[in-house]
């Protein structure tokens, strides 16, 4: 989530032009996945791939559950962001969007993506 909303931060300080909060939410999303990817695989997951192509078919399936969490986490952000007349109501929606999504990540990843590892 550091990473995530870090990175949206830092977006924002960089480039404040037109639609600057989509770009920083697109940044954010793409540096968060991955961090989050090689995280969960190593330390939730406990995930070590056989061969490259079970790795790419697992990080494949990792983006596929990631689609959801990802709408549910930009609409709560932009709704915060939307709702609330504060310059930090973009990182409490963040927050609470990423909080929502990560827990729901986590079930989704289990049953269907890291299937059979240790976790």
């Amino acid at each position: 989530m550091a990473l995530n909303i870090g990175s949206q931060y830092l977006s924002l300080v960089i480039y404040g032009g037109f639609a600057s909060l989509y770009v920083a939410i697109l940044i954010g999303t793409l540096i968060g996945f991955v961090a989050k990817y090689f995280l969960d695989k190593k330390y939730v997951f406990n995930f070590v791939a056989r061969a490259r192509v079970e790795e790419a078919k697992v990080f494949s399936m990792y983006g596929i559950t990631g689609i959801l969490t990802t709408v549910i986490f930009w609409g709560v952000e932009i709704g915060f962001d939307m709702a609330f007349d504060s310059k930090y109501a973009k990182y409490i929606g963040a927050f609470v969007g990423l909080s929502i999504g990560y827990i729901l990540k986590y079930f989704l990843d289990k049953r269907y993506v890291f299937k059979g590892c240790n976790s």
